[in-house]
């Protein structure tokens, strides 16, 4: 499906928004709820992601296909390996099949699991039979992904001797990783976070079985690039968000004063306020603990003609698509000047942009959703744009709802 996008007729505008849960949090919870079954869950994410966990959570023997799902991959690696009895081939997409996950069935394997590669080494996918794990500690690489990290965190209750873990060195995304701390501890679960030493003791039940899942900060990135790149006047309520988030992606609201746009909190709800123009800029972010929104920070720099400098996106390369050289190129196409590393990139300043450009996703969810803010700019499509189903089936029709342009051609 290929969608034109046009700005809205109103230059400003006051629309109220309802997202669906954090699909961060979802999987983790319903991990614990597989574990824990008498955990209830509520304003779960109506993502394919969380579709696909729930499914392969309830099988227990045959083919398991997470199909783009990485952080099903992770998870469903861990719990099918601690789970008795259970006997399944784990794959995924062509691009899941090149993705590593060598380190999480190392550490597993390290615990005692069992578990073989089908056809490349390092790569799923992953032939699972479950074990009964009886050993508690292991080392891992802290700056690798935190889903390996946190598909550990997530089964150690369940373990007979729980988990003791063992970062090496500098630790990366460690929001992600209080994320599930956090959520262990509200579900009564003991753990401790010492320097690089998490510890987890085991539980046999939940202590506190109903869960409210927050709704999602990455999803709300988009509409804080819608109003960035809008008049000032333009005011966007979200629903359902928390002043304490756990969600590393909270971040937002801080970042984007810089492009004029204030959180205010009331309730339930941020009110995105657009308070004042930008001009002429270049900012500096350090993304380590939030690495999804930088294609929004991008795209939201280069609607503004603003220059800017993202580091910490070392985890990038090996997402659903390479982002940093995805974004190089559909930045360029639309008249950037950008320079990427393995870890950082780079954004000239750019006084004009060029419309009718046809942006490609590269089955990345992410890329339709961060570069669909410029409508209200310039004309642009957007390629596959069924691809926001990953994280945000509704989005398409919330940007309508907001007054923005969209037709199928």
């Amino acid at each position: 499906m290929k969608l034109q996008l046009s700005a809205p007729k109103d230059k400003t505008f006051k629309k109220a928004i309802q997202i669906t849960g954090s699909k961060s949090e979802t999987n983790r919870l319903l991990l614990l709820q597989a574990l824990f079954p008498n955990i209830d869950i509520e304003n779960l994410s109506n993502s394919d992601d969380a579709q696909v966990m729930q499914k392969g959570l309830k099988t227990t023997s045959g083919v398991v296909d997470i199909h783009h799902a990485g952080t099903a991959m992770r998870f469903l690696t861990a719990y099918f390996a601690s789970q008795e009895g259970k006997n399944v081939i784990l794959t995924g997409s062509n691009r899941m099949q090149e993705r590593p996950i060598a380190v999480l069935v190392d550490a597993l394997r390290d615990l005692g699991a069992s578990i073989a590669y089908e056809n490349n080494e390092g790569y799923p996918p992953l032939r699972i039979t479950g074990k009964k794990i009886v050993a508690n500690k292991v080392s891992l690489p802290a700056d690798i992904s935190s889903q390996y990290i946190s598909a550990l965190l997530l089964i150690a209750p369940s373990l007979v001797h729980g988990l003791k873990l063992e970062l090496v060195g500098k630790i990366t995304s460690v929001p992600y990783l209080k994320m599930t701390l956090a959520l262990l501890d509200q579900i009564g679960v003991q753990t401790s976070f010492k320097g690089n030493h998490i510890k987890i003791i085991p539980a046999e039940k939940a202590g506190n079985n109903k869960l409210v899942v927050e709704s999602d900060w990455s999803s709300a990135s988009y509409f804080y690039s819608i109003a960035a790149l809008c008049g000032a006047g333009t005011q966007i309520e979200l629903s359902s968000y928390k002043k304490d988030s756990l969600q590393g992606d909270s971040i937002l609201k801080d970042i984007y004063t810089d492009f004029g746009v204030e959180t205010v909190f009331s309730k339930n709800t941020i009110l995105l306020k657009k308070t004042k123009e930008v001009h002429s800029f270049k900012v500096n972010y350090d993304l380590s603990n939030a690495p999804d929104i930088a294609q929004t920070l991008a795209v939201t720099c280069l609607g503004l003609g603003a220059g800017c400098h993202l580091t910490g996106l070392h985890t990038l390369p090996i997402k659903e698509t390479d982002r940093l050289a995805a974004l190089q190129t559909e930045l360029t196409k639309l008249g950037g000047t950008v320079h990427i590393d393995n870890e950082s990139l780079t954004l000239e300043p750019v006084s004009k942009l060029l419309s009718n450009v046809a942006i490609d996703t590269y089955n990345d969810h992410r890329m339709a959703m961060a570069f669909a803010p410029l409508a209200a700019k310039i004309d642009l499509s957007i390629n596959d744009a069924e691809v926001v189903s990953k994280s945000y089936p509704d989005f398409w029709k919330d940007l309508s709802a907001l007054g923005f342009g969209i037709k199928e051609i």
